[in-house]
């Protein structure tokens, strides 16, 4: 398990528009029934996913979560955290360093989300079984 979270974390430029419509111009929100967790090897540049690697090797896929309120309960204090653990499978070889997460709306492609950096890098070697406990996901909104 990961110890070093929380992380920091940031949306995606479309999921910041998107909210800001919403509040500010009572848009449909458009939020995706599943969010699709990724470990990331190379950090993205951008707010737009620009240049992120994910992990890769046997057995990796990413995390499917239900956007719900039992996976991501209400938040508090401007912050959301995640209701249940994050596991990825068993690797069954090496997938690098985790440098952070990122999520997406499809379970293979799809578009970028949001990313969240972890404090350090985590090698994942043969036989790791990655996971964010309860809790440990977390993402604010800033601003008075």
């Amino acid at each position: 398990m990961w110890k070093e979270l929380p992380m920091p974390s940031r949306l995606s430029d479309a999921q910041a528009n998107n909210s800001l419509d919403v509040r500010f111009s009572k848009a449909v929100n458009n939020a995706p029934d599943s969010l699709y967790f990724a470990i990331v090897t190379t950090a993205p540049t951008t707010n737009t996913g620009t240049s992120l690697v994910e992990a890769s090797g046997t057995a990796y896929t990413r995390v499917l979560m239900l956007n719900n309120a039992t996976n991501f309960p209400a938040a508090v204090a401007r912050l959301k955290t995640n209701g249940v653990a994050i596991t990825w499978p068993t690797a069954g070889a090496a997938w690098g360093t985790a440098v952070g997460i990122a999520w997406f709306d499809d379970p293979v492609a799809g578009a970028f989300l949001g990313y969240a950096a972890l404090n350090s890098g985590v090698p994942i070697g043969l036989g790791a079984t990655p996971q964010i406990g309860v809790g440990n996901f977390q993402i604010g909104s800033t601003g008075s």
